[in-house]
Formats: C-alpha cells, sequence, structure tokens
C-alpha cells in the first residue's frame, strides 16, 4: 500500500472521532511512524533495493564503518544532520526518499528557501558524483561542506 500524505492524513483525521483511533491507525498504518518503519528499517530497504551493502555505503559516505552501524541499529545518534544527508547520498537515494529519511530521523528536511538547502536539493536531482564531489559543489557557491561524522554532537 502506498504511504498517504500527511495533508491527506490531516483532512481524514479532522472526521475522526476518538472511539474511531484504532481504526484510523489500523488503516493508516503503512503512513504512520512505528518501529516497524522507521529509519534504520527504511534505510536498509533502500540500500538492498539500490544494491548497496552498509559497508558500501559508509564507505561512499565517508564516515566510519563501526559510527555508521551504531547510527543505522539505533545504537548511537546524531543530530548533525549532514551525517544522515551523506548517509542518504551514499545509499543513491531520490530527493523524496532522503527527505522521508530525514523524517524518519526526526531532523528537518531539506528546504527550498535556505540557499544552501536548495542546492542540496539540486544536488539530490542532478548526482555530481561522490560526496567529496558535493562537498566541491557546494566549497565553489561559499558554503559550508557536509560535515564529517568528526563534528558529531
Amino acid at each position: 500500500m502506498k504511504e498517504k500524505r500527511t495533508t491527506d492524513l490531516e483532512n481524514v483525521l479532522g472526521k475522526t472521532h476518538l472511539n474511531s483511533f484504532q481504526d484510523y491507525c489500523k488503516n493508516n498504518q503503512d503512513s504512520i511512524a512505528s518501529e516497524a518503519n522507521s529509519f534504520s528499517v527504511y534505510v536498509k530497504d533502500i540500500l538492498y533495493k539500490n544494491h548497496i551493502t552498509q559497508q558500501m555505503c559508509f564507505l561512499r559516505a565517508d564516515i566510519p564503518e563501526k559510527y555508521g552501524y551504531k547510527l543505522l541499529s539505533g545504537e548511537k545518534r546524531t543530530k548533525q544532520r549532514d551525517i544522515i544527508l551523506r548517509i542518504c547520498y551514499a545509499a543513491n537515494m531520490t530527493l523524496e526518499e532522503t527527505q522521508r529519511a530525514l523524517r524518519k530521523y526526526e531532523l528537518p528536511e531539506l528546504y527550498a528557501k535556505i540557499p544552501r538547502d536548495a542546492l542540496l536539493m539540486i544536488v539530490f536531482n542532478d548526482r555530481p558524483g561522490s560526496v567529496l564531489d558535493v562537498n566541491q559543489v557546494l566549497l565553489a557557491q561559499n558554503m559550508m561542506p557536509l560535515r564529517t561524522s568528526g563534528l558529531q554532537d
């Protein structure tokens, strides 16, 4: 079943009564955040779909393998959106998949009104090369490159 848009869910909620909450959850389980569709499961599914191993993803993202595994297992969390963006880019995620991954990780999505975010949105569509190439594109526009895991919070 296809995931519903938030506005569609909000419209349904506007007509839902308290005694129908369980039905709402059951009928919309593919669209509601749960452990079953967490960030980790989502990223692993995309990696599988794109024929990329976790190890290869972490190498492409230029983040330490051990740290990457801990992020995907949920053992560690980061507040650095750039780390998640590195993983998404290395996993060959589309812009739409990246936005969804950010939501699942409870980080802000890329926002078209913020110049750096707008450039990153274009990067996810155009795919200029490796994460290092992405950083060169950012630097060429006098913007901060994607941070590495060494600068994590």
